[in-house]
């Protein structure tokens, strides 16, 4: 009978994430854990909690989003990128990443920003798409070019939410 250590390592792990499945065991998970049914408890055992609680809403933060997902599935393999890194970027593609920014710093009215917002969501889903074959194909080398380009976008979506939030 094979143990769960052993399934864990046999395990294939996979960039695709169910996220209604993730979600309801994080939730499963929170109801174990969470500080909140350790009031009456001793000092161990809240400490415990804290601590797993803590651990647990780091890895459904990690696993929900794929740019964090992705690198924390790069970082599984050995392989790693360093921030502020322009890992293997063409002149092109900053320039679309400058010009995007520079437009999005002008623009005024709701419409205008909304547009940007689409087309960085569309950018953002093609990237996903293109990096869930990466991990697939275990390329990666490929996954870290894609994941790079994913901070670049991710950098201007939080532009976009900060642009969208009155002053």
């Amino acid at each position: 009978m094979e143990s769960k250590g052993d399934w864990i390592k046999t395990s294939k792990r996979s960039f695709n994430v169910d996220t209604a499945k993730l979600q309801h065991r994080y939730q499963q998970l929170q109801r174990l854990v969470h500080p909140d049914f350790f009031g009456q408890r001793s000092q161990t055992e809240k400490d415990f909690s804290e601590k797993h609680s803590t651990l647990v809403n780091d890895a459904y933060k990690t696993l929900l989003a794929p740019l964090s997902r992705g690198l924390y599935l790069l970082k599984l393999h050995g392989v790693e990128i360093p921030e502020g890194t322009d890992y293997k970027m063409d002149n092109q593609f900053l320039m679309e990443i400058m010009d995007i920014n520079e437009k999005l710093a002008e623009a005024q009215s709701e419409a205008a920003i909304n547009e940007f917002e689409s087309i960085v969501r569309a950018k953002l889903k093609e990237l996903t798409d293109n990096l869930s074959r990466a991990f697939e194909q275990d390329d990666f080398e490929k996954a870290k070019e894609i994941l790079t380009k994913m901070r670049y976008f991710s950098n201007v979506e939080e532009k976009i939410k900060l642009k969208m939030v009155p002053l």
